[in-house]
């Protein structure tokens, strides 16, 4: 099979944060079965979205996918999960100020996602663009991970660990690929 990148240190990049990303969400399945349909529904449907995103991480990395729809259908995907998990359902966190942050944040994320996959010309979007993106999704999933921890710790805890950062894996991944794209559309 023809991959889509070349260089060995892009592809090992794409490949580790996709396995990264497949093995997260494989715990948070396992989570929702150890814990019960009626407990953990929102993780399957926000899972559904994660997995959605790396079945098309692969599709783009063999050639089976566009770039132009690659583009529009993970940033949609991502969109719904941070309109799902941290704007319309989003968790109860220790401190109000902190709550606020992460939802402040979250906005200027799905406007930066919206933006992005809105764009016609979305190639010339820059890598500094790009990675505002990622950098903006793990600053989010790192105040949620301060707020578990400022919280007492039980038997969710660790997925709850897990859960908040598949998400900024798999921007990461996205990023990376746009940025190849990116440096494409530069020369």
């Amino acid at each position: 099979m023809q991959t889509r990148f070349k260089k060995n240190a892009k592809i090992f990049d794409i490949v580790i944060t996709a396995v990264a990303g497949m093995v997260s969400v494989g715990v948070m399945l396992y989570g929702v079965a150890h814990f019960g349909l009626k407990e953990a529904w929102p993780e399957l449907m926000l899972n559904l979205f994660y997995i959605a995103c790396l079945v098309m991480i692969w599709m783009y990395f063999f050639n089976r996918l566009d770039t132009q729809r690659f583009n529009y259908w993970c940033s949609i995907s991502v969109g719904m999960t941070v309109l799902l998990r941290d704007i319309l359902f989003a968790p109860p966190l220790a401190n109000y100020p902190l709550h606020l942050t992460c939802l402040t944040l979250s906005v200027l994320l799905l406007c930066m996602l919206t933006f992005f996959y809105a764009r016609k010309n979305w190639q010339s979007y820059t890598k500094r663009n790009l990675w505002a993106i990622c950098v903006i999704d793990m600053i989010i999933a790192a105040l949620y991970n301060w707020d578990i921890y400022l919280e007492p710790i039980n038997e969710y805890t660790n997925y709850m660990l897990t859960e908040i950062w598949i998400r900024p894996t798999i921007t990461y991944c996205l990023v990376a690929c746009f940025v190849t794209e990116a440096e494409k559309a530069s020369k």
